[in-house]
């Protein structure tokens, strides 16, 4: 069962859906997903599964996508992204359907990056959970790299702010180009009915590069201070990267690697949502946690 949840992050409204399941859900759960996606896709693949593990799970629309409010649309901002996973927060927090509940992150693909970031910035936070992660780097050399990006990010974002008129360019398209995801397995699934819904649109505003570009959630492995799993494959995007963020972990945390054609088919595949779910669901009701939760006073010793 899923019911719509609004709230608000940044002065913008902010749509999701609840997913609930029978009886008592055991923990809250924020998901956030892939870069430029909407809820009824990976995130929602996500929080359904999860509900009928026994799971109340939140997928939403970040502003400037789907049904939230917010401008430019197709505006891919990490900051901003963080920002909106931590109103999540404070809104299941206070809603009927979750008050009272522990809240943990689960974050896929581009989301993983994002969501880690915030588990490191928001305390209510009780464990955090990475499937098929995209955990950008930032380094001097890559920044270096990326400067006409991100100088073309800023021009777009000064044209937006002058004229009020967005740049915009595909999301995905069949032979890549300038695109925001290049890669044909990305086209495969956005550009086509396999990804395609109806509140997803195949746009990104160029503005933006300024802000992608340059995003780093390989430091903020060291700042997390909860339980951390991550379900990674290697033929899944970057698991070099997957590896990096895994090392720099200070806290008790797991590793499950899977098999799987690529990245794409842990949005969509049941043979691999299914796998991912249960070693989300069984971490999340681990003793490691419990534990945590008895030290922080928020069970019962």
């Amino acid at each position: 069962m899923n019911e719509q949840m609004v709230f608000e992050s940044g002065g913008e409204s902010l749509v999701g859906n609840l997913f609930l399941p029978e009886g008592r859900p055991h923990t809250a759960l924020v998901i956030t997903g892939p870069m430029t996606s909407v809820k009824e896709q990976a995130s929602g693949a996500y929080a359904k599964a999860l509900a009928a593990r026994g799971f109340a799970a939140l997928a939403f629309d970040h502003r400037t996508f789907g049904e939230s409010g917010g401008q430019p649309r197709q505006f891919e901002n990490p900051q901003a992204k963080v920002e909106d996973v931590r109103a999540a927060v404070a809104a299941l927090k206070e809603d009927a359907r979750t008050r009272g509940l522990a809240i943990a992150a689960v974050g896929v693909c581009a989301g993983a990056g994002y969501m880690a970031c915030a588990v490191a910035e928001e305390p209510e936070f009780v464990a955090f959970a990475g499937v098929a992660g995209y955990y950008a780097e930032a380094t001097p050399d890559s920044i270096r790299a990326a400067q006409p990006r991100i100088e073309r990010g800023r021009a777009a974002e000064r044209k937006w702010r002058e004229t009020g008129t967005a740049e915009m360019i595909p999301a995905v398209a069949p032979e890549g180009g300038d695109v925001a995801m290049p890669l044909r397995e990305a086209y495969e699934f956005y550009g086509t009915p396999r990804g395609a819904v109806a509140n997803y649109v195949n746009r990104y505003a160029v503005q933006s590069f300024a802000y992608t570009s340059a995003f780093d959630a390989i430091g903020a492995a060291g700042r997390i201070d909860v339980p951390t799993l991550l379900v990674h494959s290697e033929n899944a995007l970057a698991p070099p990267l997957a590896r990096k963020f895994l090392a720099g972990l200070r806290v008790p945390h797991e590793e499950r690697w899977l098999q799987s054609t690529g990245q794409i088919d842990f949005y969509d595949d049941p043979k691999l949502i299914g796998p991912a779910a249960d070693a989300v669901a069984e971490f999340f009701r681990s003793d490691t946690i419990a534990d945590g939760l008895r030290r922080d006073g928020r069970l019962p010793a």
